[in-house]
């Protein structure tokens, strides 16, 4: 009898634990089954079961379509409610809600807003330092827009100081290749702990953990002055300026001269150049030769800058107030940056 009472006690001992352990199953099932229809029909390429605000989510997504789960605070790359631009170049962003309302800004074809509002097909939104209103017919918003933000995004490296070195290996020791200055978004290739693998214009090379933050971003609007090129210049001055900025936001494409399909740095100064009836070669190294040399606080809007890591391999057109236009890379495409956004080798003057 007390044999048989102890194999019942036994027996009761291991039920619990089976029933213990089974309910425990069925919680993390639950769980998983609800982390995962959170993301489902979202993106098809992340097959494992992951929390999704964990360090394993950020890289798995990171070589492939990055799914925007959020931040944790309900924002999608830190908007609330995102509108992508759909547009043939680049959408004018007004004053008032109105074809004919003042011009405060421009965005590209792909970039990102904050919806606030929408009344009579346009909408109300934010974007960078911009606010203002943009027609409805260029925008999508929903779920469309955040697939269409998961295949725009990048990861990049913001300089947080002036003068950010970027070395030829991860070493203090290491030859300093090019300086940055505030602001200036690198695109990230690998982060490497204490160092962080960057990529700009085509030269790759690393930067201090410690004076960039890292981030996932999708391009915002620019405001008029950061388009503006200034007064007080010649006529073909202003004229070849005002002409090549207005392929801002249209592709880069390595060998191209196309100011609207696509070109590389050299072919897109080839072509706006080439529309005032100067003709120049397609290579930035043999452009630098052509001309005279200037240096850089001698420079007008429509000189070139020459830029590299030691040698010149990249250009862009001078535009007035310590900015350039120029074809950049195939991130970003044809953009305004500050023409001291790295050390520039060499200022050309071409127009008399």
């Amino acid at each position: 009898m007390r044999r048989n009472n102890i194999i019942r006690a036994f027996s009761v001992v291991c039920c619990g634990v089976m029933l213990i352990g089974f309910c425990y199953d069925q919680h993390e099932e639950s769980a998983v089954s609800s982390a995962a229809s959170s993301t489902a029909g979202i993106s098809s390429v992340i097959s494992v079961d992951v929390d999704a605000d964990s360090e394993a989510y950020a890289l798995l997504t990171s070589e492939s379509d990055v799914v925007a789960t959020g931040t944790g605070d309900g924002t999608v790359y830190g908007y609330t409610n995102i509108g992508i631009v759909q547009v043939d170049g680049n959408l004018n962003i007004r004053k008032e809600a109105s074809e004919n309302g003042e011009i405060v800004g421009k965005i590209k074809n792909g970039g990102a807003v904050e919806v606030l509002d929408t009344a009579d097909n346009w909408v109300h939104i934010t974007s960078g330092e911009v606010e203002g209103y943009v027609s409805a017919d260029y925008l999508v918003t929903g779920d469309t827009a955040v697939e269409l933000a998961n295949q725009l995004v990048a990861y990049v490296a913001t300089a947080t100081g002036d003068g950010l070195r970027i070395r030829k290996e991860p070493s203090t020791d290491s030859e300093i290749i090019i300086n940055v200055s505030t602001g200036e978004k690198l695109d990230v290739v690998e982060e490497l702990g204490d160092w962080v693998k960057v990529s700009i214009d085509g030269d790759e090379g690393y930067v201090s953990a410690e004076y960039v933050t890292c981030d996932w971003e999708l391009e915002d609007a620019m405001t008029l002055e950061e388009v503006n090129f200034g007064a007080g210049v010649s006529g073909t001055r202003a004229s070849l300026c005002s002409f090549a900025i207005q392929f801002v936001g249209n592709p880069y494409v390595w060998g191209g001269t196309s100011l609207t399909k696509g070109a590389d740095c050299s072919g897109f100064v080839l072509s706006v150049f080439a529309n005032y009836g100067i003709y120049l070669p397609h290579s930035s190294r043999a452009q630098a030769n052509c001309g005279t040399k200037i240096s850089a606080s001698e420079a007008q809007p429509g000189d070139l800058f020459f830029y590299g890591s030691g040698s010149i391999s990249h250009v862009a057109i001078y535009i007035g107030n310590g900015q350039i236009v120029h074809a950049s890379n195939k991130r970003t495409g044809i953009k305004i940056s500050s023409a001291y956004y790295r050390n520039p080798l060499k200022v050309v003057r071409i127009l008399n």
